[in-house]
């Protein structure tokens, strides 16, 4: 599969910079499941009140995944609205800017032995494992596609520069 490209780019640097190259994203997500990523889900609730949330987040080809369980208030929050926003710290790109994002549960579930290295078995349209993050809630777990809608990234390392992309 490939990753989908940015089909609108914008400079919001007030400082004279470059705009930012999406490989630079694409390179700094396309790390190992392991590598040091610290990953927040925003949602709304049904109040109309935001919530945040640390996940556990990979991309792969272009989209984002999230394993949660149905009980958590974020899955909860996604079923009745999925307006959300995934932010990521990532090198070189600065800290916690959302990444605008509709999402989906992803229920084409292929039965894999391991999920970024952890042992998983597929039941029905779900995941379960002797353990997963306490943040997952329990099991079973659904898998979340988010598909890439707007980027927001900021340079913190050379380049600097501060850039938009969207997506159709």
């Amino acid at each position: 599969m490939t990753d989908r490209q940015p089909t609108e780019t914008r400079n919001l640097d007030i400082y004279g910079n470059a705009t930012l190259e999406w490989s630079r994203v694409i390179d700094a997500l396309s790390c190992p499941p392991t590598a040091d990523l610290s990953w927040f889900l925003g949602t709304v609730q049904p109040d109309g009140r935001p919530h945040a949330a640390g996940v556990g987040a990979m991309y792969l080809g272009g989209d984002m995944y999230v394993v949660s369980g149905p009980r958590t208030r974020k899955s909860r929050d996604l079923a009745a609205n999925p307006a959300c926003t995934l932010s990521v710290r990532m090198e070189g790109i600065d800290q916690g800017r959302p990444l605008g994002l509709l999402t989906r549960r992803h229920s084409n579930v292929r039965r894999p032995n391991t999920v970024g290295g952890w042992p998983v078995e597929v039941e029905n349209d779900a995941f379960t494992a002797p353990y997963s993050a306490p943040s997952a809630g329990p099991p079973p777990w659904h898998l979340y596609r988010f598909v890439l809608h707007t980027v927001f990234g900021v340079g913190s390392a050379e380049p600097h520069g501060a850039t938009r992309w969207r997506f159709s």
